[in-house]
């Protein structure tokens, strides 16, 4: 015998409240690692990089410098249009939340500036922390000229613990 119809949207009900409560849970679970603030290799290997507060904002500043290999396609010797010393650097300013968190969801995506030392321009830029593909974190920052839509993404990963 066929279900009512009200039994069957119950149960659609059930099931709709059921995946929304595992998606709330999974999104909890996923933003306990959102924090930026640490210490992160550079996509391509060269710098690390502490992300601390910097007054109201959240900053980036290179604390140790690991090699020299250019971001274009090849990766050989970088040639940096800035020629002061990575070391104490400050390659990302003036981070601060886009979504206002509060004290039961923190922040999860910031918006501030990114210095490039290769060809010495600060672009815009948008940071997240995502743990899909390394459980320790990996920093996203979308830089870009314009409109977010023209931009390019770094992955940053987290230094280890030691």
């Amino acid at each position: 015998m066929p279900m009512p119809s009200i039994h069957r949207s119950r149960h659609a009900l059930a099931a709709a409240l059921l995946l929304t409560t595992a998606a709330f849970a999974a999104q909890a679970q996923s933003s306990s690692g959102a924090d930026p603030r640490g210490r992160w290799i550079t996509a391509n290997g060269n710098l690390e990089v502490e992300v601390a507060p910097c007054g109201a904002a959240l900053c980036g500043t290179v604390t140790k410098v690991l090699g020299n290999r250019s971001m274009a396609s090849g990766g050989g010797d970088m040639q940096p249009a800035d020629n002061r010393p990575a070391l104490g650097m400050t390659l990302l300013q003036d981070f601060k939340p886009v979504d206002a968190g509060d004290a039961a969801r923190p922040p999860t995506e910031w918006a501030g500036q990114i210095y490039n030392r290769e060809n010495g321009k600060t672009y815009s830029c948008n940071m997240s922390v995502s743990t899909a593909n390394n459980a320790a974190g990996e920093l996203l920052l979308h830089a870009y000229v314009g409109l977010p839509l023209f931009g390019k993404t770094q992955r940053w990963v987290r230094v280890a613990q030691n």
